[in-house]
């Protein structure tokens, strides 16, 4: 399944972005688990790093990704120009026929969408409320299909989310994690699978007490903790 893989992440790794190659490969075998015709929304994309190794395996079995991002003007997210630079990045992959670039809110988009999809990737505002909303895109998965979601035990916001919706929801079973991002299959969770959702926290703690020590300046002592690097833990 991992064929081809290489490739994909040689073509994504040069995109700025924060998606690690473990992550990445979590994307791919997802996205090549897919059948021809299928459809994967993204939600969040940046500068395209994701985008195109969803979107490099979703060519492989004849899948479709819909990129769906407001590019919302300002320092943080870079407007306009974020946009012109997904668009090149894309190109540059050859990828973009492949790619549906939908440049707009997902909460606003989510309650008009009608079209079934077979694979779901959040990395969108990390909020409580935008991803607990994301999340709801969902009800437009098959059952027993996958959700990805990046930071997810690395962002305040969606862990809490996530203990919300999935380890106190009926709908969502954890499956495993690359690093802090989780895959999830929209299916009745187990009191064993929610436990595992709780074996993950230790972890998410460590994290936000990482990205704490980053802002005290305090790099050292975040090193004793296994962390050798002055950006937050992804």
């Amino acid at each position: 399944m991992t064929d081809g893989f290489a490739e994909a992440w040689s073509l994504a790794e040069p995109v700025k972005g924060w998606m690690t190659r473990d992550q990445g490969l979590a994307l791919w075998n997802a996205a090549s688990r897919l059948e021809k015709g299928d459809l994967i929304v993204e939600i969040g994309s940046h500068q395209g790093r994701s985008t195109i190794v969803l979107a490099s395996a979703a060519r492989t079995v004849g899948a479709r990704v819909i990129a769906v991002d407001p590019f919302v003007d300002g320092r943080l997210f870079g407007g306009s120009p974020t946009r012109q630079r997904f668009e090149a990045n894309l190109k540059k992959a050859g990828v973009e026929d492949v790619v549906e670039l939908v440049a707009e809110y997902s909460t606003k988009l989510r309650p008009r969408w009608d079209r079934p999809i077979q694979l779901l990737y959040i990395d969108g505002k990390h909020d409580y409320w935008t991803y607990t909303d994301d999340l709801r895109w969902s009800t437009n998965l098959d059952d027993g299909k996958e959700i990805l979601v990046h930071d997810c035990f690395s962002s305040i916001g969606v862990t809490l989310g996530t203990i919300a919706k999935v380890l106190f929801g009926r709908r969502y079973t954890y499956l495993d994690r690359a690093t802090s991002m989780a895959r999830f299959r929209l299916t009745p969770p187990t009191t064993r699978d929610r436990l595992r959702v709780l074996a993950q926290l230790p972890w998410f703690l460590r994290n936000v007490g990482i990205k704490i020590l980053l802002r005290l300046r305090l790099a050292p002592v975040a090193r004793i903790f296994g962390h050798d690097s002055p950006y937050d833990p992804y």
